[in-house]
């Protein structure tokens, strides 16, 4: 390698390019050819030291991880884009297009991420610090140039540099693609969770996989969604550097033989190899860059059959490289086949073997020898986002067992100190369980594990309630068990027959001294117990149902802590989801951990969510509360309080909403084609399409204030109505029918009313397709109403209602996930309340069952408008078939709908009478973004860190 021998301080003219090098070690170390092909070109060097603003120490220099604070000036800045648009082109060299100069800014901005990356890193060994592991199936991080440089603290200086070179910043980072690694909020939370651990200087890593198709890209046309694969590598990502000497093996299939000592191991089947790809994530202010390393799969290159290529067998000669390079091609690829069951099971392991061999490679790195096991704990913390990587434990044991030579309990006890377990959703169905026989084909030696951990937790079960009460202890069983209709282990069954054969002495005892008088009343007493105990109690498995494996009791049995993501919802976790688990850790249960389950209210990054995505807002925030130290420093937020009457701030609040909302509106119109009225209400609902989320409830609420509009005459319409704009994003899962209906409902909705002449502005419907981070950042700084109207219990947390909040944007919802806490921090005044509660449901849901609900006339005109074909010939008639009726499968309104229905439409009345006072409303808009200081996503990172991680910050020197 050469390097060019001008100092630091030292510009370069090249082929009329002017590069002024900060550092020659960080432009010009490249391959001599590089060095050789500048040497053929005409050079002119003259010394700048006196514009050089710091000197940048080598972190390694005495083995030190230290760095002063860079601050490049644009001309150096324009300089190191130059560089990389001639010496590491992804594109011809004729023209310094957009998406070139994209690339070369990323490739820029890398360099400078790339020295704190690697002193971050250099300095975590170095100090052998304890250190969080995030592993998450999803990371949706959204574009990374603008929310890498404003961390940087460098966007006026890039934005300088681009100018110079013919661009504007905003459209340079307009070419960057969202990088496809998520899908909704799981992801989301996941991203801010990193931006916030780097901020605040916590050791830690996230791990994922790098998904070359992503979940789709989202097309919306005349028959409703259409899915196509997401292109977001097509160009390349500059962010990621490849490790090629980072990859481990992960096997699927063979079998498990016993070794003449005992251990066992695992041998044959199939093997694929996961490799490295790095993303550097900036801290805020901070030097600390922390990373997340995203797995790729492929094979070794013997595993092409060569042989069968030149024979013409193509697809034999690539079946191996197909088989591993899918694993990482869609995420969440649909599961109704064997074959797509298979997938995800397979990539959920590859995550979590490649994760935790890397992870394990860590710690014995920098333990040095010998190792001690005992210290894995004191220097490791797994954290589960979710039950996708619940196979960490018994891959954990595994490794610990077999090939750290580590005993069972050892490698128990240790697991169970390490992972940790954040639980997402009440809903069953994201309750994941595994066909046993599946698990058993693809893991076998996992499904060794799992029993073992199932027996030892039957045995904690029965040494807690005993085996006195058997009817007790069948039902303990049935909800806590690891492993769902599956025979009891044989050390358990002996247990139990020992307790009955116990049992029977201690009866002939007490025969033998009982009075003869009551002989024959306490046989024919003990024959009709008998008779009982034989109808009631059985252990035996049901062979009409399957057998399963229980992720989430896995996670909760195995880890040392339980948390759910809002008050809510942790309560629903304790009372409802592991209730029994939760019981029997309040009386005496696993004293060890009498704070297993946890609240941990989710959080959202500031800086991307208001500093970067919102300036116009963060500018009046910092003016108002005197400083600009609010995005770390969130309580700050709150003294915009005292200012809320203010007519000044007042005014300037309202002009930054409007120039806001335009650029929703030109970005409709780019979008869509849909023209919209900036002055009117914008109402928005972006996220996931679920049935639980209730996009329908909204739709039919539009879909009655259409109709209600058509009755009346313009000047009534006028009077009563105010205009809104209502925008829908979100994708509906690819197999998801009834998700996908919604969306068709949604969009043929808005062709109707959009193209209604009678009704105008009043009132829009826009459906906005591939709803992503990138459309949420530009969305929800305009929006002024966002619905959060899930059905109450239902919706864990919901990160986009705190999103929305701290955007000066009021929220319409149920008492659901954190909208409880939002409430309670804006003020019940500024929150538009509807709908049951969450302790109403399950009674709401057995009226309906019996028969008992009678709907809501307003509900009953809305089915039977859709019914008469107004908006198109789609047949709707399954949609709305399935709020009715009282029971069955898709039907009965399990959502509750039509229950909520005339609670939501009189609340948008209230909606509509607030904004028509748009002092009020403003004053509301700000007490939002006052209150929502408490929903931080480094607040939420500083409880994880203390409650369940116990790390503490690593400020690098």
């Amino acid at each position: 390698m050469a390097t060019l021998p001008f100092s630091a301080a030292q510009s370069i003219s090249v082929s009329g390019f002017n590069y002024r090098a900060r550092h020659s070690n960080l432009f010009f170390v490249r391959a001599p050819r590089f060095f050789n092909r500048l040497k053929r070109r005409n050079l002119s060097v003259k010394n700048i030291a006196s514009d050089q603003r710091q000197e940048l120490k080598d972190p390694s220099v005495n083995g030190e991880a230290s760095l002063e604070t860079l601050e490049p000036d644009s001309a150096s800045i324009a300089a190191s884009i130059q560089y990389h648009a001639e010496f590491t082109p992804l594109f011809s060299p004729e023209h310094f297009d957009l998406p070139k100069a994209f690339v070369a800014t990323a490739e820029s901005v890398r360099d400078s991420i790339i020295i704190n990356w690697n002193a971050t890193y250099k300095y975590y060994e170095k100090m052998n610090v304890k250190q969080a592991y995030y592993l998450s199936m999803e990371f949706l991080q959204g574009r990374a140039l603008l929310n890498a440089i404003g961390n940087l603290e460098l966007s006026g200086a890039y934005a300088d540099a681009l100018r110079e070179l013919g661009h504007e910043l905003e459209d340079v980072a307009g070419q960057e693609p969202d990088a496809a690694l998520g899908n909704g909020g799981l992801g989301r939370l996941a991203s801010c969770f990193l931006d916030s651990l780097a901020t605040l200087n916590y050791p830690a890593w996230g791990y994922g996989l790098r998904y070359k198709y992503g979940l789709f890209k989202q097309l919306i046309t005349k028959d409703g969604q259409e899915e196509v694969a997401e292109n977001w590598l097509e160009m390349g990502n500059p962010w990621e550097i490849v490790r090629n000497d980072v990859s481990y093996s992960v096997k699927f299939y063979g079998e498990v033989i016993s070794k003449p000592d005992g251990s066992k191991e695992w041998i044959g089947g199939e093997n694929i190899t996961a490799v490295a790809y790095d993303v550097p994530i900036p801290g805020y202010k901070t030097k600390t860059t922390i990373n997340l390393r995203l797995w790729s799969t492929k094979v070794a290159p013997n595993e092409f059959d060569l042989r069968a290529y030149n024979a013409g067998d193509h697809a034999k000669a690539c079946a191996a490289l197909k088989n591993a390079e899918k694993i990482c091609y869609i995420l969440y690829p649909g599961d109704e086949s064997i074959e797509g069951k298979i997938l995800r099971l397979k990539q959920q392991y590859t995550l979590c073997s490649a994760s935790l061999q890397d992870i394990i490679a860590h710690f014995e790195r920098r333990s040095g020898k010998p190792v001690n096991w005992e210290n894995f704990p004191d220097k490791v913390a797994v954290q589960m986002n979710d039950t996708h990587p619940t196979l960490c434990i018994p891959e954990l044991i595994r490794i610990l067992i077999d090939l750290k030579g580590l005993s069972w309990k050892e490698s128990w006890d240790i697991t169970q100190r390490t992972v940790a377990y954040t639980n997402h959703t009440v809903l069953p169905e994201a309750l994941e369980k595994w066909s046993l026989d599946l698990l058993q084909k693809l893991l076998p030696r996992h499904v060794e594990i799992i029993r073992m951990i199932d027996e030892e937790l039957i045995h904690t079960i029965i040494a807690e309630y005993g085996t006195e009460d058997l009817d007790l202890l069948q039902h303990k069983l049935k909800q806590m068990r690891i492993l769902d209709n599956i025979e009891l282990p044989d050390s358990v069954l002996e247990l139990l027959v020992k307790q009955e054969e116990s049992s029977a002495v201690d009866s002939i005892k007490e025969d033998k001294v009982s009075d003869k008088e009551t002989e024959s009343a306490d046989e024919e007493q003990a024959e009709e117990q008998d008779t009982d105990a034989k109808d009631v109690v059985t252990f035996d498995p049901d062979p009409n149902l399957p057998k399963m494996v229980r992720m989430a009791n896995l996670c909760v049995v195995g880890g040392s802590a339980v948390n759910g993501v809002a008050e809510i919802h942790s309560e629903i976790v304790k009372n409802e989801v592991f209730n029994e688990f939760y019981k029997a850790i309040s009386i005496t249960f696993w004293q060890l951990w009498p704070e297993k389950f946890q609240n941990k209210t989710n959080g959202v990054t500031l800086r991307r969510w208001i500093r970067f995505c919102n300036p116009d807002l963060s500018k009046i925030i910092t003016k108002w509360t005197g400083t600009d130290d609010w995005t770390l420093n969130t309580e700050k937020l709150s003294t915009l309080a005292e200012f809320s009457d203010n007519e000044d701030l007042q005014s300037e609040w309202r002009e930054a909403k409007k120039r806001n909302k335009i650029k929703v509106a030109d970005f409709l119109k780019e979008k869509t084609g849909y023209i919209v009225n900036p002055d009117a209400m914008f109402d928005v609902q972006v996220k996931r399409i679920h049935e639980y989320k209730r996009q329908l409830l909204n739709i039919m609420g539009i879909v009655y204030r259409y109709k209600k509009m058509k009755e009346m005459s313009p000047e009534e319409r006028r009077a009563r109505y105010v205009p809104r704009v209502c925008i829908f994003g979100g994708k509906a899962f690819a197999t998801y029918v009834q998700a996908k209906r919604i969306v068709k409902f949604i969009t043929d909705v808005g062709t109707t009313v959009n193209h209604d002449a009678d009704i105008g502005d009043l009132l829009k419907v826009v459906f906005v397709p591939d709803y992503n981070v990138s459309v949420a950042e530009l969305l929800i700084p305009g929006s002024e109403l966002s619905q959060h109207i899930s059905t109450a219990g239902m919706e864990a947390s919901g990160t986009s209602n705190m999103k929305f909040a701290m955007n000066g944007c009021i929220l319409i919802g149920t008492l659901d996930g954190a909208n409880v806490e939002i409430r309670q921090e804006v003020g019940e005044d500024n929150f538009f309340l509807f709908g049951a509660e969450a302790h109403e449901i399950a009674g709401l849901r057995k009226e309906r069952a019996e028969g008992k609900f009678i709907p809501d006339p307003r509900f009953e005109e809305v089915k039977a408008f859709v019914r008469n074909g107004v908006f198109g010939h789609y047949n709707y008639e399954e949609l709305m078939g399935s709020l009715e009726g009282n029971e069955g499968y898709g039907r009965a309104d399990y959502f509750l709908v039509g229950k909520d229905f005339p609670s939501y439409v009189e609340c948008q009345e209230k909606v509509d009478e607030a904004y028509k006072d748009q002092k009020r409303w403003t004053k509301m808009s700000i007490l939002n973004t006052a209150g929502s200081y408490k929903f931080s996503s480094d607040r939420t990172i500083h409880e994880y860190a203390r409650d369940i991680w116990r790390i503490q910050p690593v400020l690098l020197p």
